[in-house]
């Protein structure tokens, strides 16, 4: 008897099955890429969400301490001036950021040119904030007197609000040759390349981080010689130190990612813009928390936090009081006298 002759799979057709099985595990691993950088997106997003609400709470006690100061005193003080435009800057970048808040895991779809304008806002915000801690160093370093240019707060304000829009000009020309047709809207996008990355590294931290170290060390000298206390001995110091270090370190880790994830990686691409995507809530997350850290640091926003609890509690109590003894009369005795009485009596 013949054997029975054993049939093969022709080479074309085993091809296609290994490609098939191929693209269906590859399409199966981007899959699942793309479900965990949606959960890291979400999950930064709910945190920043969270510190974003109390920031704008905080916001409003901040607006209510800067008028019960104003009506009491009818000046600010020139510090005071630099704390509420710092808060004023990161109040613009809390509200530049509700985009992410509201689209992510997905992006906001706009037209090249809105998006940039987009990102020269939050740049130029984000840069003011920076310079403004540069300008309060200077203050707690050499005390100007008070004819001085630079005591002058529209003087102050205009040339910080001057050098973050300049700043931000030469970013923009950095990104611009570089400006895809991608509609979604990105505040860095990685197309920007490596030059990019560069120079906002150098613009929004190191020079910055640079001048506050060098106006630091100065003010530490001059305090040192003169046997007396830098930072110590002023009530906005400890509030200036917890900002710039918060600040800065918000900064340095984005600049961080976004160098990082720009170079040539071999990482996929949705896991770099999760990763920008985290590092972005993180930027974010600097600047509520530090609203949060004036509105309990600084002296005076923390008296009129105070006297508003305060207020709050002592009306709760004459509302708890009113309840309890809404229903108790006090007794109302009438006495009345009439001219047949009088007769009656005498």
């Amino acid at each position: 008897m013949e054997p029975l002759p054993t049939q093969t799979p022709s080479p074309s057709l085993t091809s296609q099955v290994l490609d098939n099985s191929t693209s269906t595990t590859h399409n199966t691993s981007f899959d699942v890429n793309i479900i965990a950088a949606n959960d890291l997106m979400s999950t930064a997003n709910y945190i920043y969400s969270f510190l974003a609400a109390l920031s704008l709470v905080s916001a409003c006690f901040l607006l209510y301490s800067f008028i019960q100061t104003y009506r009491a005193q009818r000046r600010i003080a020139w510090l005071d001036c630099l704390f509420w435009a710092f808060c004023g800057s990161q109040l613009l970048l809390v509200f530049l950021s509700m985009w992410s808040v509201a689209y992510r895991p997905a992006y906001l779809v706009a037209t090249p040119l809105a998006c940039a304008a987009l990102s020269f806002s939050i740049n130029m915000a984000s840069l003011c904030g920076l310079l403004l801690l540069v300008l309060m160093a200077y203050v707690l370093t050499f005390d100007p007197p008070s004819h001085a240019l630079l005591r002058r707060p529209g003087v102050s304000v205009s040339l910080v609000a001057l050098a973050s829009v300049l700043s931000s000009v030469v970013l923009a020309a950095v990104r611009w040759p570089n400006q895809g047709v991608e509609p979604r809207c990105i505040i860095d996008p990685l197309v920007n390349g490596l030059s990019y990355a560069v120079a906002k590294l150098c613009l929004s931290f190191i020079i910055p981080c640079l001048l506050l170290l060098g106006l630091l060390i100065a003010g530490c000298v001059r305090q040192w010689k003169s046997r007396g206390r830098f930072l110590s001995g002023s009530e906005e110091g400890p509030v200036f130190l917890t900002l710039a270090v918060v600040l800065l370190l918000c900064q340095l880790f984005y600049d961080v990612v976004l160098l990082r994830e720009t170079g040539p990686k071999e990482d996929s691409l949705v896991y770099k813009q999760a990763l920008l995507s985290v590092a972005e809530s993180v930027l974010f997350t600097g600047s509520a928390l530090s609203l949060l850290l004036v509105l309990f640091m600084h002296r005076s926003c923390r008296e009129s936090l105070k006297g508003a609890l305060r207020q709050l509690r002592d009306c709760c109590r004459s509302l708890g009081g009113t309840q309890t003894h809404r229903h108790i009369t006090a007794p109302h005795i009438e006495i009345t006298d009439t001219l047949q009485d009088f007769n009656t009596f005498s």
